[in-house]
Parts: C-alpha cells; sequence; structure tokens
C-alpha cells in the first residue's frame, strides 16, 4: 500500500510541474541552492519531479514491480506497523543519501541540477535482490531474466563506469549510491537477513 501512495503522491506533483501548476524549479535538486542557500528541500523534493513522460513512468513501473516485494519483506522481518514505517523511511533517505556525494561534488556549481526518484527506486530494486536474490530482473535487448545476485554486480559497474565517463545527463552516482543504500539499509536494521541471502542463493 505504501509504494501505491508514494507512486500517486510522485506522479501527482510530477503532472502538476508538467502543466505548470507547480514550479518545477523550486523542486529540482541543485547543488549550489542546497549548500549555500540552505535550501535542504531540494534533497528530497526532487525525487518529486521528473523530466519527462517515460522519466516518471519507467521510474513508477519499477517501483510498483519491486517496492511490494520489499514492502513484505520488512513486514515479516520487523512486524507490523514498523515494518512499513521503515520501508518508507528506506524510501525517503534514500532519495538523500543517493545524491549526497553530487551535493559533495557540485556544491560550487549552481548550474548543476538533478531530478527524478531513481535514486530511491535503486534502493528498493536492491533491497528486494537482499531479500529475493534469484529473482528474475530484466535487463534491455536481453529477452530472458537474469538472476538479481548477477544483475547487482552488473548494473553497479555499469553506473560506475558511467560516472566515471560523463557522457550523458543521467544521474548515474545517483543510480550506484542509491543501490548501495537499498542493500545496506535492511542489513543494518537486522544483520542477519545476510544470513537469509546467503541461503537463498546457495
Amino acid at each position: 500500500m505504501a509504494t501505491i501512495i508514494i507512486i500517486i503522491v510522485t506522479a501527482l506533483v510530477s503532472l502538476l510541474c508538467f502543466y505548470g501548476r507547480l514550479d518545477y524549479e523550486a523542486l529540482k535538486f541543485n547543488a549550489y541552492d542546497v549548500w549555500h542557500r540552505r535550501q535542504w528541500h531540494r534533497m528530497l523534493s526532487y525525487g518529486l519531479v521528473h523530466a519527462g513522460w517515460g522519466h516518471l513512468f519507467f521510474n513508477m513501473l519499477t517501483l510498483f514491480f519491486f517496492g511490494d516485494v520489499v514492502e513484505r519483506y520488512f513486514g515479516a522481518a520487523f512486524g507490523q506497523p514498523a515494518g512499513t514505517i521503515l520501508y518508507i523511511v528506506l524510501y525517503v533517505s534514500a532519495l538523500a543519501v543517493s545524491t549526497a556525494g553530487d551535493l559533495i561534488k557540485y556544491k560550487d556549481n549552481p548550474l548543476y541540477s538533478a531530478v527524478g526518484a531513481s535514486g530511491a527506486v535503486s534502493a528498493v530494486l536492491f533491497a528486494s535482490i537482499l531479500f529475493e536474490p534469484k529473482m528474475g530482473i530484466y535487463i534491455y535487448l536481453i529477452p530472458i531474466p537474469v538472476p538479481g545476485y548477477i544483475f547487482a554486480p552488473l548494473y553497479l559497474l555499469y553506473c560506475w563506469y558511467m560516472a566515471k565517463r560523463n557522457m550523458d545527463n543521467i544521474g548515474h552516482t545517483a543510480h550506484f549510491w542509491g543501490a548501495v543504500y537499498g542493500f545496506v539499509f535492511p542489513l543494518l536494521l537486522r544483520p542477519d537477513i545476510f544470513a537469509h541471502f546467503i541461503s537463498r542463493i546457495s
């Protein structure tokens, strides 16, 4: 249920920005404004706005498929309502954690901005891999699903490589750190989950 609420709120805010009903510029992540003007809300609000319909659709579709898995496992691991609350904490905090590196790197560059929930969605995706490491994940142009425990290192390597090349307008660094955070967050709360991860692989 929390996943659906996140999707609805994110889609609504993004749509209102698309049609000029909300100020896109005031919500996006801008490292200079966060650091020098103390506009800390941007560390979270940027996850509610997107660059276009495709950007919004892909992020929310990914969240829809993997968020439910994480919600259910959080409920089983931590009970209710604690599981749902911790799931929301994971998602919201991942927005800030995933872009913290870009904040430090670009804090003196007023032109650097970012939008989209990709960092938090990556966190949810990797949390789902922690709980279900053999879950099949589809990669572009590959017609068969790749097990999560194989997909995870390939994804991190790709994000690291593309961040180093810096040849497009995609926040690969945010994807990388969001993914790492999503895997680590449940382990910080319950380290014994790692034993479950290993047992599921073997």
